[in-house]
């Protein structure tokens, strides 16, 4: 599934240049990966007060045009694989005003307690990201891939 969330560029977001500084993008990312586990049914502080924390492990950006101040953008998140201790989420951002792809990437999370030490997935959490990852597809981002509504998580 890919889920869909905006984000809209502030004013403290762009640098000298106008465009977004690189590293808001994984603000964005945070944002998209927030609401999809929300459209799950499992908010990030009810995952927290549980005990387990969701670290990024590792991230990566590929930049393809600028977002620039007011611009509101569009999150596509979808999780890319589920194992014991660690969860993939792919990301491309859009500008919906003129279709143009900005930027794409990657976070890794681990799952660790509160002393930060890696720990299991609870079994129930696992089974609900299951049923929703999907994983690396050559073909994903063609044409004819599936429109989703904002907000929404749709199939893709």
């Amino acid at each position: 599934m890919i889920h869909e969330t905006t984000v809209r560029v502030r004013y403290g977001e762009v640098d000298r240049m106008g465009v977004v500084y690189h590293a808001h993008y994984l603000a964005y990312f945070e944002a998209g990966r927030t609401e999809f586990l929300r459209s799950l049914g499992t908010a990030y502080r009810e995952v927290e007060d549980g005990g387990l924390l969701l670290v990024v492990a590792d991230a990566g950006l590929k930049f393809v045009r600028p977002a620039t101040y007011d611009d509101v953008l569009r999150v596509r998140t979808r999780l890319a694989s589920v194992s014991g201790v660690r969860l993939v989420f792919r990301y491309e951002v859009d500008r919906p005003a003129d279709g143009a792809r900005l930027a794409s990437g990657h976070t890794t999370l681990a799952a660790t307690d509160r002393q930060a030490r890696p720990t299991r997935l609870p079994a129930a959490l696992r089974a609900r990201l299951e049923a929703v990852a999907e994983p690396d597809d050559p073909g994903a981002g063609k044409a004819g891939a599936p429109d989703a509504v904002q907000g929404r998580t749709v199939p893709s």
